[in-house]
């Protein structure tokens, strides 16, 4: 069965491909342009899903690591993901001291989890054991299948933008015998759409992030100590920037790029004082149904 986000996560999925046929129809003005739009959105999924694990891993540089070299850390992901009931993914470490982590992978039996030098050194067991569950929770919805897809639409419908507009101006007449293109189909591919598209990543992305949030609270039975994480990790990335693509932000645990002012309504991630507001009161049903037990 479905639970609520999932059905909007698709739905917004959904209008993401959407975004791109009718795009291509609009700026063109003819079938053509539209099924241009629907090539683009077939292809840039299946990409996605076969290898979005390959790209997230080379953006951060991230190194797989094994047993032997980080007992602990290995130790502690198979003790979490017997509890979330998964296949042990692959474990990689990205070579930098700003605090984050991430999972990435079409499905969770070709799935990897990222942990930065930086978060292990400023996290306690619990705190770190809270965010790996919440990446482990990702890995569980194919929330990393999703963001993953997500961008690269989004990245599409800009690409195509461009494309199609210089065709419109350029290419040839059209069925109604006018050179170019409809001019509110340019509009939209040239400024309303990729806005719209950075909306509709933004939304998915922040639905995806609380329900891992819950998602983790459910597997260590701790959601104060992700809460904590999630603190440091605030006021720690703020003064350790993290260099990498930003077209990758949304699988990151925490936003690591954007600053505030105009910048925080763009912010792939919910607010961090909402995030841990919400494990706050999971923590507090947590402990009345214990003693109500």
């Amino acid at each position: 069965m479905f639970h609520g986000g999932q059905i909007k996560t698709a739905a917004l999925l959904g209008l993401l491909s959407g975004i791109l046929v009718l795009g291509g129809y609009w700026a063109t003005g003819t079938e053509q342009g539209a099924f241009i739009g629907l090539i683009f959105a077939a292809i840039t999924s299946f990409g996605s899903w076969f290898y979005s694990d390959k790209a997230a891993l080379a953006a951060y540089q991230a190194q797989p690591i094994t047993r032997e070299q980080a007992p602990e850390l290995y130790d502690m992901v198979a003790d979490l993901v017997t509890k979330a009931d998964l296949p042990m993914p692959k474990l990689c470490v990205v070579p930098t001291q700003t605090p984050n982590a991430f999972a990435t992978g079409r499905d969770p039996n070709h799935a990897a989890v990222a942990v930065t030098q930086g978060i292990m050194q400023i996290l306690n067991q619990d705190e770190l054991a809270g965010v790996i569950a919440h990446e482990l929770t990702h890995i569980k919805n194919r929330d990393t299948l999703t963001q993953a897809v997500a961008g690269t639409l989004g990245g599409a419908i800009t690409f195509l933008g461009r494309m199609l507009t210089f065709g419109a101006m350029y290419g040839p007449v059209n069925r109604d015998d006018r050179q170019g293109g409809n001019p509110l189909g340019v509009l939209i591919l040239v400024v309303l759409a990729p806005i719209s598209a950075s909306l509709i990543q933004m939304a998915i992305s922040r639905t995806r992030e609380f329900s891992a949030d819950r998602g983790s609270a459910e597997i260590t039975g701790n959601p104060l100590a992700l809460a904590s994480a999630l603190q440091k990790l605030e006021s720690v990335g703020k003064k350790v920037p993290m260099n990498g693509n930003p077209a990758f932000e949304p699988v990151l645990i925490i936003n690591p790029f954007s600053g505030g002012g105009i910048q925080s309504l763009f912010r792939t991630h919910p607010p961090t004082e909402e995030r841990v507001r919400q494990l706050q009161e999971l923590a507090k049903q947590q402990s009345t149904n214990f003693t109500a037990n």
